[in-house]
């Protein structure tokens, strides 16, 4: 039966991180000096700190040294973490979700002896996925309703040479590139038809990653470089481990993590103005008392409530598929569905809230100017809000395209 009411371990789960995180994050995160967007430098203490709380491997099983969580436990934390700090949400978040693919899903016995010691061992032991390379136009839109044109973007080569594969290429804006100590790598091997994925270590030979010092994604992204990287013949992983890692990326698929770190990114916002209209006094009384002020966070809330029950609907699907097949669910792209309403309501939920600070919400030594930047991030983040609604609009459709991430791998 279809039901959102948190467990009791879910909701001890739940109390304790948002506790670590008033404690530890929000003092850090919401320094003066932190607050400039073009500063996205990790607060390192905090993500080692969370760490050995468990959330660096939350969804990883427990048979393998994590706490096994599903979805929707994911998603509470992630809500929780971007509440604090999206940029230690993200990182944790990727990690966390790329533990269990590879190390429950993907990996072989003889590979999980290699490199899950250095998982459990190393607080600063992250996971990154160099999946297909960017510069293809691949969005919906151009294919709207039709059958897209393959196109290949998985250009970087693996060659067998002796025990060995050799790795040349070039993958852009990989998340946790710049601290991660492990790559998957989407690849190209001669004579096999379909990409399949190399596990890298990061201290590789051949191996180098450059920083972006942008200020646009949200936790850690670099581009790295593979140049006659030698990797054992044994660290290829298994031929259903391409689909497994790319199908987890594509829109409208699994759980919606990231929705819920824009969440967090919204519920932010909305504590500070709501705390702010507490303590701001106009014309002789707080700001909660003026009609304007507690129009404008009712209506905020509101959007916030709906968005975390679109996530949370999404969420409590991908962990009980048999929801849609009994037709408990709708099986339209719930996930999609939540991209496409939270990144909006929570938009607009960072501009109301930095109204009600007046002048104040723009200063950059403020929160709320931060916030926005980070909902106009998640705005925009994966294929964008306009290719999601058509993605929505084939479902109601009733248009079948191949599988995404059989398109993915194939560059469709």
């Amino acid at each position: 039966m279809y039901s959102l009411q948190l467990s009791p371990e879910q909701l001890e789960i739940r109390d304790t991180v948002r506790d670590f995180v008033t404690r530890e994050i929000k003092p850090a995160a919401l320094k003066a000096d932190r607050l400039d967007v073009a500063d996205r430098s990790l607060l390192w203490a905090q993500i080692d700190a969370a760490s050995q709380l468990g959330l660096r491997t939350l969804a990883l099983s427990e048979q393998h040294g994590g706490a096994g969580a599903d979805a929707l436990t994911a998603c509470i934390v992630t809500e929780e973490l971007a509440a604090g700090d999206a940029d230690i949400a993200a990182v944790l978040t990727e990690t966390s979700r790329l533990s269990h693919l590879l190390f429950d899903l993907a990996m072989s016995d003889a590979q999980r002896d290699a490199f899950l010691p250095k998982l459990q061992n190393g607080d600063r032991y992250h996971l990154a996925f160099a999946g297909p390379e960017a510069g293809s136009d691949t969005r919906l839109g151009v294919n709207y309703h039709r059958a897209p044109a393959a196109e290949a973007v998985v250009k970087t080569t693996a060659v067998k040479a002796g025990n060995d594969f050799v790795v040349n290429g070039v993958k852009d804006c990989v998340a946790n590139a710049p601290i991660a100590g492990l790559f998957a790598v989407l690849v190209r091997i001669a004579g096999r038809p379909d990409p399949a994925v190399l596990l890298v270590p990061a201290d590789a030979p051949g191996v180098s990653v450059k920083a972006h010092a942008d200020a646009w994604p949200h936790g850690s992204h670099g581009t790295v470089t593979f140049q006659d990287c030698r990797v054992p013949a044994g660290n290829l992983l298994g031929a259903d481990a391409a689909a497994l890692l790319t199908g987890a990326n594509v829109a409208g698929r699994g759980s919606p993590l990231y929705q819920a770190l824009n969440l967090g990114i919204g519920r932010a916002a909305y504590e500070a103005a709501l705390d702010y209209a507490h303590i701001r006094v106009q014309g002789g009384r707080p700001l909660i008392e003026h009609q304007a002020i507690g129009t404008k966070l009712a209506e905020t809330i509101v959007r916030l409530e709906i968005a975390r029950a679109t996530v949370w609907q999404a969420a409590w699907a991908s962990d009980h598929p048999d929801a849609v097949a009994d037709r408990s669910l709708s099986d339209l792209p719930l996930t999609t569905i939540a991209q496409v309403f939270t990144s909006e309501a929570v938009m607009k939920a960072a501009k109301d809230s930095a109204e009600i600070f007046g002048a104040m919400g723009v200063m950059r030594d403020m929160p709320l100017q931060k916030y926005i930047h980070d909902a106009r991030v998640c705005l925009h983040a994966n294929d964008g809000n306009s290719d999601a609604k058509l993605r929505i609009a084939e479902a109601i459709a009733g248009f079948r395209r191949a599988d995404p991430s059989a398109m993915a791998l194939a560059g469709e």
